[in-house]
């Protein structure tokens, strides 16, 4: 038996020593195999990024008070089931409307609801190995991203916010709010015609989820007693482990929401790409968590987790925007002003009286609009006249930026306030202090609530 092996192996190594291994990187990959590569990379980025529904789960059953956490899981569960059959529905269609099928020419796709062909009427791929990819990967790695967008929303407005209301509200995000702004820029909309530069989506993603956050944690107001005697009173979380666990599992999602957005990995130079994605990734976010640790040390005296984790995610939102031009220092630097953002922007929100029970809006939002601008040092598109300047390319990212955050934040607001009016957004007083695990979905694993013992 060992005798075939070396032989095997032998001849396996004389094989990658040929010249047909040496060839330009560009082309080493015969064409069915540049296929499967790049479904491959669409397939593994799309489960990453699927495993980040499971983090930010356990993110927010950590930071909420036990009260509320098989709420947050149920939240969780259900936007994830609600993004997939509204973006299969509607929001793939609207965010890819091709040629001709747009209802305002670069600014809204078609809403038609209409079946997703991935196969023939033969039960055949509807591409060929000249398309690149299987239709089938795409829309799967795509349908990831429109799923991560809704989570956002769901825990800055936990512990008072009713369920179903929550939930209408993530069918209209995930079946057009979201598709129509990212058709802007990955359908080839107006964002694309202008110049705008967002690699993975640190706006078109992450900023449109604290947008919608922001609009509804500004109608729904703080949970009671957050801002009580001009005073801010902290409502720790249940389980720093559990918090800590999701950030981890976000983390290595992240590597499947940013490598998988090289959209190719059928040549050397694609796999190259993917590998220094990966690395800027992860030590941005490291910059994060460690610049967000030395300065709450500096400014309380004390290192604080939640700032800590929160640090980590906040350059993971701001590298998405652009992961491969930069270097890995200057991954780091980008992180780390992320992890300073949520530092200060935490406490600002507090003074504003936002009550943000995760932190989605720094991290989401604000680093979002960080790492969007910060594209432009390192990455400049092309205009009429040349390479634009990095002042000219500055001033386009503040235009997208803009122009998402209006549309996202007035459509999310006029939606809240619809959903306000026809069947409320808030739950009672009582139902927040015994505690929405209890009053809304039926568990009641504190049955001391309520009778006085325990306090909001």
């Amino acid at each position: 038996m060992i005798k075939p092996i070396l032989v095997s192996g032998i001849a396996g190594l004389s094989l990658f020593a040929s010249p047909a291994f040496a060839q330009d990187t560009s082309s080493a990959i015969p064409g069915d195999s540049v296929f499967v590569f790049n479904t491959l990379l669409f397939l593994i980025g799309g489960f990453l990024v699927m495993w980040m529904a499971a983090g930010f789960a356990m993110l927010e059953a950590g930071l909420v008070r036990s009260k509320n956490v098989s709420m947050q899981c149920t939240k969780n569960i259900a936007l994830f089931s609600i993004a997939g059959i509204m973006f299969t529905l509607v929001g793939y269609n609207v965010l890819y409307p091709g040629d001709g099928n747009w209802m305002i020419e670069g600014w809204v796709g078609n809403p038609s609801v209409k079946d997703i062909k991935l196969l023939d009427a033969d039960g055949n791929p509807t591409v060929t190995a000249g398309d690149g990819y299987s239709s089938g990967s795409d829309f799967f790695f795509q349908l990831m991203f429109c799923a991560a967008t809704a989570s956002i929303v769901s825990g800055t407005l936990a512990e008072r916010i009713k369920l179903w209301p929550f939930l209408i509200f993530t069918a209209v995000l995930t079946g057009l709010i979201y598709p129509i702004v990212a058709s802007w820029q990955w359908g080839g909309g107006v964002l694309s015609a202008a110049g705008f530069s967002d690699f993975a989506g640190s706006t078109l993603v992450h900023s449109v989820g604290g947008w919608a956050a922001l609009a509804g944690a500004i109608l729904l107001g703080a949970r009671t007693g957050k801002f009580r005697d001009g005073q801010v009173h902290p409502m720790p979380g249940s389980s720093m482990p559990l918090a800590t666990l999701g950030t981890f599992i976000l983390w290595l999602g992240w590597f499947g929401f940013n490598g998988g957005s090289q959209l190719a990995l059928g040549s050397v130079s694609d796999a190259d790409a993917v590998s220094q994605i990966f690395a800027n990734t992860n030590i941005a976010a490291s910059g994060g968590a460690l610049a967000a640790m030395i300065l709450t040390q500096i400014l309380y005296g004390k290192v604080d987790l939640t700032m800590v984790l929160n640090g980590a995610l906040a350059g993971l939102v701001s590298i998405t925007a652009e992961p491969l031009a930069p270097t890995m220092i200057e991954s780091i630097m980008i992180g780390a002003v992320g992890g300073v953002i949520v530092v200060f922007a935490v406490p600002m929100l507090d003074r504003m009286r936002i009550d943000d029970v995760v932190g989605a809006i720094p991290v989401h939002l604000l680093a979002g609009i960080w790492g969007t601008i910060a594209v432009a040092f390192n990455t400049q598109t092309e205009g009429a006249d040349g390479i634009r300047s990095v002042s000219e390319q500055i001033s386009i990212q503040l235009y997208g930026i803009g122009l998402v955050g209006l549309f996202t934040f007035v459509a999310s607001f006029a939606l809240w306030m619809l959903l306000k009016l026809l069947f409320g957004i808030r739950v009672s007083d009582e139902d927040e202090y015994i505690g929405l695990d209890a009053a809304e979905i039926g568990i009641e694993a504190y049955p001391e609530f309520g009778k006085g013992s325990q306090s909001l």
